[in-house]
């Protein structure tokens, strides 16, 4: 695939770096990515991978947009109000680039329907804002050896990892199983930051470029956790793929995708009960 004239001043920024070049934005434009969820994580990664080039995206969502998500799912404006999110999503994305192609499912991810909605992506990033959908996709993403981007966000932290299958620990090797309902306070409750959701999405669609391109070091194997009170980052090592996990182990207990009751929490800093 020959880049026309414009494209070459589009990503001209990318195509100069040595780590990318025009073979790496060949990847990207060949490379395809599902996002989970368009809110306060989805959005800015949505945004960024439209921006570099990324060829197919997928957009995952349920909801309409409403007034309180603009304080920081800045891929929405005020007149996009009522709108389903997966279509003002997709509008955003197509103004930023016109170049790709975007995918939009305006539905909630469910044991039923996950293995069909990732099967025909590179990497899936998780931007959903409660437990049963984070435990969901890892587990699918895990048996289907998909890679993918868990994140969080609240108050004034936020938390990443990456999951490659085979080459290190999953979601469940770090946090068991979802902590019960209404033990962990939500971002409606809690509140959040708006710029959060900027920091944290942004990292994550920095993971999904840097699998797509192979460039650099992948979270695999650690959590980083971020503070912006503090202003701190901290990359925490985490214990080794498959140690009595119930999924990614050699002998997995878990082997059927679960539908565990959809209450709306959002994520857990390192909360021992999660």
């Amino acid at each position: 695939m020959a880049f026309t004239d414009e494209q070459l001043e589009r990503y001209s920024r990318h195509i100069i770096l040595k780590e990318i070049g025009v073979k790496g934005q060949k990847k990207l434009n060949n490379g395809k990515v599902l996002i989970i969820g368009a809110g306060g994580l989805g959005a800015p990664a949505a945004m960024y991978l439209a921006a570099a080039g990324v060829g197919t995206i997928g957009i995952v969502d349920a909801d309409a947009v409403d007034l309180s998500n603009l304080q920081r799912q800045i891929i929405h404006t005020t007149n996009d109000i009522g709108k389903l999110k997966v279509e003002s999503a997709k509008e955003t994305m197509n103004a930023i680039n016109p170049d790709i192609t975007v995918n939009t499912y305006h539905e909630f991810v469910t044991s039923e329907n996950i293995n069909d909605l990732i099967k025909d992506y590179d990497f899936i990033i998780d931007g959903t804002d409660n437990f049963p959908a984070k435990f969901l996709i890892n587990d699918a993403c895990v048996m289907a050896g998909k890679p993918f981007s868990h994140a969080g966000i609240i108050r004034f932290k936020g938390q990443l990892m990456t999951v490659v299958p085979g080459e290190g620990p999953c979601y469940r090797c770090v946090f068991k199983n979802p902590p019960p309902k209404d033990a962990v306070p939500t971002c409606k409750q809690a509140g959040v930051i708006g710029a959060m959701g900027g920091v944290i999405g942004s990292l994550q669609a920095m993971e999904a470029v840097k699998y797509i391109t192979g460039v650099g070091e992948l979270l695999v194997g650690y959590l980083l956790t971020y503070d912006a009170l503090s202003m701190e980052f901290h990359k925490i090592k985490l214990p080794p793929r498959g140690k009595g996990c119930a999924v990614c182990s050699d002998t997995p207990s878990i082997t059927e995708l679960i539908d565990y009751e959809q209450a709306a929490c959002e994520w857990h800093p390192g909360d021992k009960n999660a």
